[in-house]
């Protein structure tokens, strides 16, 4: 089961790769002037990454992602300059220096402090989507341990990691944060800089809560434009896709006996197939709860690989 959800992940976010390249420009009436703009940013993003992934060393090898970006970004600061390139930098301008926790502004321009509000009612509506994550974290935590060469399902074992994000959610939502989850990117990301160590994780951690403390941080990153995100995202959600391939590889499996053919092919097309489709809407009351192909392919893997038999054909006939 592995293997195939990996690369649904992958081919899944590919859309999202691509769109981000064309500067979410619509290809129906071919490749316009703009978006053939924005694919030579987002090759020439991708061109760097691929470079330092594979013939630079030391520190530059660690970082080809974070180089990628730059690159581009600066090819897109010179070709504002020159006019050829539109770059935004509004948000800068409207962010503040030094974003203070759980203060904000109203409209007459008065500071108060944020409390955060008990509801049951989004409780109870928000609650079942966790059944959707759920699945979704086993698969990202079976990718990133394939990538590293670990079992991370039995070490530090699905418990603590499903309890990881369940407290960082918690957490969140207490500050009125986002939810927390196990990213499909990251995956891309390991397997891009190769660097698996959870020390610098947890530095890097320290980090991006100090600098979200600077506004003007969060907005420079508001100002990447789409086409460099769109190189580097070709780069990341590729490598996932790849790795699910590599995992079927090395996993052996006998292609010839119909189980694993059948378990693989479901997961494949429920999972990309409903993807295409948006994913499968279920109504609760008056709330809609979008189920991803993701979890209907896993669930359906799981279901199938416990009712088949694991006996081979030819040892039945």
């Amino acid at each position: 089961m592995t293997g195939p959800v990996i690369v649904v992940i992958g081919i899944n976010l590919a859309g999202t790769a691509l769109s981000d390249a064309t500067g979410n420009l619509s290809l129906a009436d071919g490749v316009t002037p703009a978006i053939a703009l924005n694919l030579g940013i987002a090759i020439f993003t991708l061109f760097v990454v691929i470079l330092c992934s594979i013939f630079a060393h030391g520190f530059f090898k660690l970082v080809p992602i974070l180089i990628g970006i730059a690159a581009g970004y600066i090819l897109c600061i010179v070709l504002g300059a020159l006019g050829i390139f539109h770059m935004d930098y509004s948000a800068i301008s409207a962010a503040s220096w030094i974003n203070i926790p759980f203060v904000t502004k109203d409209l007459n321009g008065v500071t108060f402090m944020s409390v955060p509000k008990f509801s049951l009612g989004a409780i109870l509506s928000i609650a079942p989507i966790a059944c959707v994550t759920f699945m979704e974290h086993i698969g990202d935590i079976t990718t990133n341990g394939t990538v590293v060469g670990k079992d991370f399902l039995k070490d530090p074992g699905l418990h603590r990691t499903l309890m990881g994000d369940g407290i960082a959610t918690l957490l969140a939502g207490l500050l009125g944060g986002p939810a927390n989850t196990t990213y499909s990117e990251n995956t891309g990301v390991l397997a891009t800089t190769k660097n698996y160590n959870p020390k610098l994780l947890r530095v890097t951690a320290v980090f991006a809560i100090i600098l979200g403390l600077f506004g003007k941080v969060g907005a420079i990153l508001q100002t990447i434009p789409g086409p460099v995100k769109g190189g580097v995202e070709i780069m990341l959600f590729g490598m996932i896709a790849a790795v699910g391939i590599r995992s079927l590889a090395e996993s052996n499996l006998d292609f010839t006996h119909s189980r694993n053919l059948t378990i693989v092919g479901l997961i494949l097309v429920f999972g990309l197939g409903l993807a295409q489709l948006g994913g499968l809407n279920v109504n609760i009351g008056s709330v809609t709860l979008n189920i991803s192909g993701l979890f209907i392919a896993v669930i359906i893997g799981v279901f199938m690989n416990l009712i088949l038999p694991e006996t081979p054909d030819t040892a039945r006939d």
